[in-house]
């Protein structure tokens, strides 16, 4: 089976959007993605799992947050809130045990997803990976590193700019953002997923440090949890090594 685009719409009034999904229909569990902050559902990652589900005949769901790729929406209003609002409308559209594979803000947002689920008596998530997770990424990746300059500009202009390693457009990080990613923290409390953990993270990773990733681990404490450390790896992890290594977590669970 081939891959086939799609477009749902989330949202109600003045925040009616958009989303385009890609998927591949196959077997279950199916795998779900969950992109990072400012890319998109046709990245090396992204894939490099839907070759993998083609290969072993499975599911995959894939699709851009609003202001992301092909969906709809204005990236600068975009908020963790209104992404898992998004996340949870496509995860409607999947059937069966599912396998949700996050990446950097991806990751928290699949935490967020799951617990949001499972909440509501779902419990079709049978397994999550996580590469390099920026689990409470507001807080603690952002807002507690800011200049004072940069603090200044939050509040009085409502947003950051910060220069990216992978664009030569700035990082703009909005006030919303920033306030609205307080709602969701998770570090506050022990975190349940009630299935499988995998973490892939990069020993060279200056985005997400791996010490990030290691006090998520230490969050996790009563779930089967697995930590590989890619003492070489950067944020990306999309070397074909890094991807061979995300293959085979994948087929361990599934």
């Amino acid at each position: 089976m081939t891959s086939t685009v799609e477009k749902i719409t989330v949202g109600t009034g003045d925040n009616i959007r958009d989303i385009a999904v890609l998927r591949r229909g196959g077997k279950t569990p199916g795998l779900f993605w969950l992109g990072g902050f400012r890319s998109d559902m046709e990245g090396s990652k992204a894939e490099a799992l839907d070759r993998l589900g083609a290969g072993a005949g499975l599911a995959v769901t894939r699709f851009d947050y609003s202001g992301h790729g092909r969906s709809g929406g204005a990236f600068l209003d975009g908020t963790i809130s209104r992404w898992l609002a998004e996340a949870l409308a496509v995860f409607a559209t999947t059937q069966g045990p599912q396998i949700v594979i996050g990446s950097s803000m991806g990751g928290w947002l699949a935490l967020l997803l799951n617990k949001a689920l499972r909440a509501q008596g779902d419990e079709r998530v049978k397994a999550i990976v996580l590469i390099a997770p920026a689990a409470d990424m507001t807080r603690d990746l952002m807002r507690d590193t800011f200049t004072d300059a940069e603090l200044a500009d939050l509040w009085e202009k409502g947003r950051v700019e910060q220069p990216s390693d992978y664009s030569d457009e700035p990082y703009v990080l909005t006030r919303d953002l920033i306030e609205d990613g307080e709602n969701h923290l998770l570090f506050s409390a022990p975190i349940r997923t009630h299935c499988p953990v995998a973490i892939l993270q990069g020993g060279k990773d200056t985005d997400v440090p791996p010490a990030h990733a290691l006090k998520l681990v230490s969050h996790l404490v009563s779930d089967p949890v697995t930590f590989t450390l890619i003492p070489d790896g950067d944020h990306r992890l999309s070397r074909e090594a890094d991807l061979e290594t995300l293959r085979q977590t994948v087929l361990r669970l599934v």
